[in-house]
């Protein structure tokens, strides 16, 4: 005979549980419709939604908040303290940025700076070639931040380059991300710990994994070597990024190795995530160094969920709505929200040639689907979605009319929108920008652009399914 006392004590449980879970969703939400659905589910629903919710539900990240305010003065000495010294270097900039630009510098925390050089990497070979070659030339440290780590070849040959840069006396500090790392051998981390580098998930915190939700992401993907060199883009450390997994095929993907001051950019926002897992600040290098062979302006934007403002939102919109002439935007997963997808509307009936580039075959079926559904309103409004047909295509770029060019992690969905820890790079160089249309015009002849027939004239399961998919926006 079941305890029905027991059984009303667990009722009660859960139900305290689901009120409280409504109180953190009045306090915290953002969109209007999903804090609705949640407040429905967990009056409705709570023995479904309240394990839900404590999953997928916050849309912040507590934990890092409450981490970065906790060492507030020493990150906002070192961002000061560069702020001051990018003013001292030249830049053709200066005081004379435009409104969106400045929009940037702010929504970063971040300064432009010159004397950099941006090189761009197209695919995995010249990536890694260029990665490999940084981390063989550090004499001081090197820091790396990635998403996915594999304990294959590619994984390999970077673990013995470690250990040898280790054993020359180099510092090396290791940041991974535990759920995109899921499959990273603890053998790799052993051997790496016992060779003497520092090495956290992003996952750790200062109290431990119940501090980070599943939901949450590290996204970045960082190397930076003495504070003079550094990588970023969406390029993981991975055999796939060669075309070796046999599922996937030609991986077509793009890095960019900068050299200059902006390299200590991506150094704080590395330094930011490195005290969240670790409560440690180690000593660095913070003093800007010029490139010799450039005079690019570049800032680096981090973003996530510990942002007081949606940054990675408010830089597409930034970019959507003040192109002029043209918007070319790639990236492998293409759910937009309706303020974004409304922008790129009203972009388009400005005159603005937009494109969007996303793969033929998606890595996640879900996301493939969801993109579907945007066609008709897309063709309507005279946006063009181009899919690539020559293999995955994983990059994140961007091109706003021959202004400035981007190459960084975020992706055009929900989750590099608020969930995810993203960072890019924006470079204004001239040169830099026509190696990005070069590379995205040759990306352009390998894709084909949809027609809303390619939605409109399948399947009524299969439309069915992609309406279905975008209702899953939210968390793909």
């Amino acid at each position: 005979m079941p305890d029905f006392s027991l059984l009303a004590v667990i009722a009660a449980g859960v139900y305290l549980t689901a009120l409280y879970c409504i109180y953190r969703v009045l306090l915290s939400y953002r969109k209007t419709q999903g804090a609705i659905a949640w407040i429905l589910g967990l009056i409705g629903m709570p023995w479904v939604a309240v394990p839900l919710f404590l999953l997928f539900g916050r849309n912040r990240f507590y934990g890092y908040v409450r981490a970065r305010r906790l060492n507030d003065r020493s990150l906002d000495s070192l961002l000061t303290q560069y702020e001051q010294q990018a003013e001292s270097l030249p830049c053709d900039h200066d005081k004379d940025l435009p409104d969106d630009l400045n929009v940037l510098v702010r929504l970063g925390r971040q300064p432009f700076t010159g004397g950099n050089n941006c090189t761009l990497l197209q695919n995995g070979e010249a990536t890694f070639e260029a990665l490999f070659e940084a981390m063989e030339n550090a004499t001081d440290y090197i820091l790396l931040e990635f998403y996915i780590v594999r304990s294959d070849r590619v994984g390999n040959r970077i673990l013995h380059i470690l250990k040898r840069k280790l054993a020359q006396g180099v510092r090396v500090y290791f940041l991974y991300d535990d759920i995109g790392s899921l499959w990273l051998s603890g053998r790799y981390l052993k051997s790496l710990r016992k060779a003497g580098a520092q090495v956290a998930s992003f996952g750790d915190g200062n109290v431990r994994r119940w501090r980070l939700q599943i939901n949450f992401r590290n996204h970045r993907k960082i190397l930076v070597c003495d504070g003079k060199v550094g990588f970023v883009g969406g390029i993981n450390l991975g055999d796939e990024y060669l075309g070796r997994n046999k599922e996937i095929g030609v991986w077509r993907d793009t890095h960019c190795r900068i050299e200059g001051p902006a390299v200590l950019g991506l150094q704080l926002a590395w330094l930011e995530d490195w005290h969240w897992a670790t409560g440690n600040n180690p000593a660095l290098n913070w003093q800007p160094v010029p490139s010799p062979d450039g005079d690019q302006q570049v800032v680096i934007l981090p973003s996530g969920p510990a942002d007081q403002l949606e940054t990675c939102t408010l830089f597409f919109l930034n970019c959507i709505n003040n192109a002029r002439d043209r918007l070319w935007i790639a990236s492998p997963y293409f759910v937009p929200d309706v303020q974004i997808m409304n922008a790129l509307q009203l972009a388009a009936m400005r005159g603005v040639d937009v494109r969007i580039i996303i793969p033929k075959k998606p890595d996640h079926v879900l996301v493939g689907l969801a993109a579907y559904s945007y066609l008709v309103t897309a063709n309507e409004c005279g946006i063009s979605i181009c899919q690539y047909h020559a293999g995955f295509m994983h990059q994140k770029a961007i091109l706003v009319d021959n202004r400035y060019a981007a190459v960084g992690t975020a992706n055009l969905d929900n989750r590099s929108m608020r969930l995810n820890f993203e960072i890019t790079a924006l470079s204004t160089a001239p040169d830099f920008i026509a190696e990005v249309e070069a590379m995205l015009e040759e990306d352009l002849l390998y894709s084909r652009i949809l027609a809303r027939t390619d939605y409109e004239d399948r399947s009524l399961l299969f439309r069915l399914a992609c309406r279905s998919a975008r209702l899953l926006g939210p968390m793909l």
